[in-house]
């Protein structure tokens, strides 16, 4: 993927993101309100900022794939497989991947200090998605290359996977109301935008449920998977976090260095309940 393929990704995300944005219009979950309109400038900055990073990290880990493709490292790279099993392993152990990725930031201090500026809306929909902090990006890409140099992911398999997860991370963020007949089958196979909002209550009870990007498998594998059901009447955000100053691009770039009143102090505590 050179810079051309990586700006046609972005254009993609913008164009879906959009779409997106006007059938949350049309359909909303949760009624637009005030939270709408003053999270969508620092959300809107958040996204651009991870676009950026995306764009510095992608190709070297592409050409790093390219290279132990060459080489016929990592397990992908020595099985043999036909190459449409290769791309499905790989996008199924790139998300695994992510799922490893949510939890571990969920359950480590320094990890949640900046994963919360993420959970710390107070509304969510599309422009929550990439509402990212800088050093979470690299958190990410750290896991996910170790993931993918391991596995021998092949390029053409990152590549699906990237593009698949940023397009269905729009979809479950989405304030979107569906028929909980069709939420509910999503979720035999797939996220849904009912099954992510619970993921991000306020209540931490639920924080630490339904952390998957694309496939539910890896929730209900490893028991953190809640019926979708439960997700139509979430109150979203973070309890400290819903202050004028925290939630400008400047307070959410700065929220893991401070800590609830403002100042520099120890992390965050964990989001476990």
């Amino acid at each position: 993927m050179n810079l051309s393929a990586n700006l046609s990704s972005l254009a993609l995300l913008l164009a879906a993101m959009i779409l997106l944005s006007g059938i949350e219009v049309l359909i909303p979950l949760q009624a637009r309100g005030g939270w709408s309109r003053r999270h969508l400038l620092p959300n809107l900055a958040l996204t651009f900022l991870t676009f950026a990073t995306n764009l510095v990290f992608n190709i070297p880990l592409l050409l790093g794939l390219v290279w132990l493709q060459s080489k016929g490292w990592g397990l992908f790279n020595l099985t043999g497989w036909p190459p449409v099993v290769e791309l499905a392993g790989a996008v199924l152990a790139l998300d695994l991947a992510w799922y490893v990725t949510h939890v571990t930031m969920h359950r480590f201090a320094a990890l949640w200090r900046f994963h919360a500026v993420h959970h710390s809306d107070p509304m969510v929909d599309v422009t929550t998605t990439i509402r990212q902090h800088p050093g979470e990006s690299v958190i990410r890409y750290v896991f996910l290359a170790v993931f993918a140099f391991a596995f021998g992911a092949s390029p053409a398999g990152f590549m699906i996977y990237r593009i698949w997860s940023a397009l269905h991370g729009l979809f479950e963020h989405a304030n979107l109301r569906l028929p909980q007949w069709l939420d509910t089958t999503i979720t035999l196979v797939f996220s849904s935008p009912n099954m992510h909002k619970i993921h991000h209550a306020r209540d931490r009870r639920h924080t630490d449920r339904n952390y998957t990007n694309i496939f539910s498998i890896w929730d209900r594998l490893f028991g953190t998977f809640t019926p979708s059901s439960h997700g139509r009447d979430i109150v979203y955000g973070l309890d400290g976090l819903d202050g004028a100053d925290q939630q400008t691009t400047l307070g959410l770039l700065a929220l893991p260095f401070r800590d609830r009143s403002g100042e520099v102090a120890a992390p965050l505590p964990s989001a476990r309940p």
